[in-house]
């Protein structure tokens, strides 16, 4: 396992993004907390969560409570796991995702998630997106006071620009540790964001990075996909997953990259969680940036 700096510590280079095993299709609890425990077992010292990732109306924080079973139930040592999970986000029960980054309610929805993760402090707390009905300075001061006071280690902020990233970085210095904005062969719009957070010393985390390979969890089983693609010519010739490709071609693209992918089974992390080994050369890469789509 590859391991890169997040929250001033060293974490897998990738991550298990654990939505899948909240949301709509989610697996039952014996397979999830597999999942988890897979992820475990294959290296990985990253777990993605917020307290949105839930299925129907009253479950706010299903994905957390189970993130912490699932750790409880390991065998082995998880004292090196990071637990990154979100706020600012809601989900009615309609399938509909609303925003809510009142600094009010930010305060209270980190404190909520502490409680349920079982910790005194929140290792990474990301505020989940911006409000357009709160000033961003506002939101990001509200992740200022969670970090004076103790409630959270480190700070990070999801799905921002470039100007909202720099913001944030004013007023939180070295507690901003993490941008999480959508990156991936089919979805590259946040190239200024990616290389800005390598020049500010921050994680990437790109969420959905399999997009263009594989279905987001939120597309369902009808979603769309891909096939016959660059990444899975390349593939046949590796002979493993065009999954693996993706994230390692992800890993080679910065430093500062950390990809979090989504599972709901065990045998999608684990296979994840294996692109830390594979290297692709520079002609392999260079055929992937021509192939990719504009």
């Amino acid at each position: 396992m590859q391991y890169r700096t997040l929250a001033r510590t060293a974490v897998s280079a990738i991550g298990l993004g654990a939505m899948p095993l909240s949301i709509e299709h989610r697996p039952d609890e014996k397979r999830a907390i597999a999942t988890v425990h897979a992820a475990l077992d294959a290296g990985v010292t990253l777990i993605d969560t917020a307290d949105s990732y839930h299925w129907h109306a009253g479950e706010t924080g299903h994905n957390e409570l189970l993130v912490a079973r699932a750790l409880a139930a390991y065998g082995g040592d998880t004292s090196r796991v990071l637990v990154a999970t979100k706020g600012g986000r809601g989900r009615p029960g309609d399938g509909s995702w609303t925003v809510s980054a009142a600094p009010a309610h930010l305060k209270k929805a980190a404190e909520a998630s502490a409680k349920r993760l079982g910790v005194d402090a929140i290792g990474l707390y990301q505020l989940h997106k911006p409000d357009p009905a709160v000033p961003w300075a506002e939101s990001v001061g509200a992740l200022r006071e969670l970090l004076d006071a103790g409630t959270i280690r480190a700070a990070g902020v999801s799905n921002v620009t470039t100007d909202q990233i720099l913001q944030a970085h004013r007023i939180l210095g070295d507690g901003l540790v993490s941008v999480q904005n959508q990156y991936s062969p089919a979805v590259r719009d946040s190239e200024p964001e990616l290389r800005l957070s390598e020049r500010l010393g921050l994680a990437f985390l790109p969420w959905s990075p399999l997009g263009g390979i594989s279905r987001s969890s939120l597309d369902g089983p009808s979603g769309p996909t891909s096939i016959g693609t660059a990444f899975h010519r390349l593939a046949a010739e590796r002979d493993v997953s065009p999954q693996q490709i993706v994230l390692a071609w992800l890993l080679a693209r910065s430093p500062a990259m950390i990809p979090v992918p989504g599972a709901s089974r065990p045998a999608s992390i684990s296979d994840s969680a294996g692109a830390t080994e594979l290297r692709l050369n520079a002609r392999e890469l260079t055929e992937l940036e021509k192939l990719l789509p504009d």
